[in-house]
């Protein structure tokens, strides 16, 4: 992405522009495949894959060799089927379990519900006993998140009922893991070892994204990275060893002077300290661009001109204004960097009082989507988004 003149028909359309590197992507999951010396490298590809389209993503990811998949509900799973058609070639798992009555969807689409209550378990068994299939599901053991998952008290009981249906995985999740001193992440990996124990025996999967970079991580059989493979950063406070994926541009809709002591955006709660340069861009909280920039501590800022430019006054629903008073000249039409090679995930997240996997997912869907594969695929021919079923 690049500051200055945009093309004619960028002008025309007047659009925000989310570049997608799924080349990038497929190399942040051979990295990770890497790292985890032997165990499989999953790909968590919920909420249309952290919000930059499910089906160009999961495409890149099985080109790359990606076999495992992670999505949140039983309709992404559905989406995702249609993507990764081959259902003895790669697996999808849905993480938020079986809600009742839904287990023939699950057997029709060929996914695998992640079962973390004896509800669950039950009507599951109770479902493969009544098809004289024993379908395979993994088996979620909560370790110290108490939001889903069995508990220690649950397991003799599942253990008993796994013997009606395959079980294939069993799975937990880090509280802190992106914490590396965190004693909760010994106490995890401690409980869901007694666990696995008292269950019959199964593949384990325990880390996400920054589980992988733990000391003496505990990569066991599957890893399931997602927000890494986005480009965000896993290691909080250490350089990012991700490639970055997304890239976001805006459009200058206008230029003016304001004196000192006038107010811009809504409720005046920004007036200029002196004669500034302002510019409106066509970027607003319906794109997901997030209000919370204007109101933290910090404030989000935008690349333009060779220089940031912060956000001033209010962010509201379609616009952001800017102060280009230090920068080169803009004008009318010319393009400015919301998120690339100057603005990384993280450091808007942080401008913005939130995480990456919020400003990721919140990704509008009034962006034009341009899908490359870095320098390998031509200019002229994205991919288009068209291809991309919502999730």
């Amino acid at each position: 992405m690049t500051d200055g003149a945009s093309s004619d028909e960028d002008r025309a359309m007047g659009e925000s522009i989310l570049t997608v590197d799924l080349g990038a992507l497929a190399e942040n999951w051979r990295r990770l495949s890497a790292r985890v010396r032997g165990a499989e490298c999953a790909a968590v590809v919920k909420a249309n894959a952290y919000g930059l389209g499910v089906a160009p993503v999961a495409q890149a990811l099985l080109d790359a060799g990606c076999r495992t998949f992670f999505v949140a509900h039983l309709r992404e799973g559905e989406i995702l089927r249609q993507v990764v058609r081959d259902g003895a070639q790669a697996r999808i798992f849905v993480l938020n379990g079986l809600a009742p009555s839904s287990a023939r969807f699950f057997v029709e689409s060929q996914l695998i519900p992640v079962l973390g209550s004896l509800p669950e378990i039950a009507e599951w068994a109770e479902f493969c006993v009544a098809d004289g299939v024993p379908h395979p599901a993994a088996i979620h053991i909560d370790t110290g998140m108490n939001r889903l998952g069995l508990a220690a008290r649950d397991l003799k009981l599942a253990r008993a009922l796994t013997s009606s249906f395959t079980p294939v995985l069993a799975m937990s999740h880090f509280v802190s893991a992106e914490d590396i001193s965190a004693p909760s992440n010994r106490l995890q990996i401690e409980r869901f070892e007694q666990a696995c124990a008292q269950l019959p025996p199964m593949p384990a999967s325990l880390c996400n994204s920054s589980g992988l970079f733990l000391e003496d991580a505990p990569f066991l059989d599957l890893c399931r990275p997602g927000y890494a493979l986005y480009g965000g950063n896993p290691t909080p406070g250490s350089d990012n060893p991700m490639r970055r994926v997304v890239g976001l541009s805006s459009l200058v809709l206008q230029v003016r002077d304001v004196a000192a002591g006038e107010a811009a955006g809504y409720n005046a709660r920004w007036t200029a300290p002196s004669r500034r340069r302002l510019a409106t861009i066509n970027l607003g909280y319906a794109d997901g661009y997030p209000r919370s920039g204007s109101e933290g501590p910090i404030g989000a800022e935008v690349f333009a001109g060779g220089h940031y430019c912060p956000i001033v006054g209010r962010i509201s629903m379609d616009l952001s204004i800017i102060d280009i008073s230090e920068t080169g000249p803009l004008r009318r039409g010319d393009r400015v960097e919301i998120l690339g090679p100057n603005i990384s995930i993280d450091e808007l997240a942080a401008e913005s009082g939130t995480i990456g996997y919020e400003i990721l997912t919140r990704l509008g869907a009034r962006y034009r989507r341009e899908y490359i594969h870095g320098a390998e695929t031509p200019a002229e021919a994205p991919a288009s988004e068209d291809a991309n079923p919502p999730a």
